[in-house]
């Protein structure tokens, strides 16, 4: 592509949205509605490039059509579809390790007390929210731990060994 056509279309970039209306109505011989400076920016960057190198032959803007006309094609997810029950269990579905709801765990972490509540979507500590028990553990102690295994839910795996103390 020539070198102008480049410089031109940084300068896109560095144009306010009312000089990208402008610009637009000089490229493309009429006034536009949007403000969307991105949207600007790319639909005169096209038009750039199709006036210096040439637009779409006309097979490949047929084959286009074809494509967008498909009916296979779906643009919205229809109202009525659902998951099925036998797609990936493990997505979305609470860890087995964690506790029921509303259960209240503790932890003595030099020589001071933590608590943590259960909840449908998360822990609460010092009243406050946290989507994790890891993001607790990093909190209270300032490193980052596997929150499972700092609260005790769970065992060290094979082969991990521990730090000599």
């Amino acid at each position: 592509m020539d070198e102008a056509v480049y410089r031109e279309i940084e300068q896109l970039q560095r144009m306010s949205v009312g000089e990208l209306r402008e610009r637009y109505q000089e490229v493309f011989g009429e006034t536009v509605a949007t403000k969307h400076k991105q949207h600007l920016v790319r639909r005169i960057a096209w038009r750039l490039q199709v006036l210096a190198q040439g637009d779409l032959s006309e097979r490949a803007r047929q084959r286009a059509l074809a494509i967008a006309n498909d009916p296979d094609l779906k643009v919205q997810v229809p109202a009525n579809w659902f998951a099925s029950p036998h797609t990936d269990r493990r997505r979305g579905s609470k860890d087995r390790r964690l506790p029921v709801i509303g259960t209240v765990l503790r932890r003595i972490y030099r020589e001071q007390t933590l608590i943590v509540r259960v909840l449908r979507d998360g822990f609460e500590y010092q009243g406050r929210r946290y989507a994790s028990l890891s993001a607790i553990a990093r909190e209270a102690t300032g490193t980052r731990w596997n929150g499972l295994l700092f609260f005790g839910l769970t065992k060290r795996g094979r082969g991990i060994k521990r730090a000599a103390q």
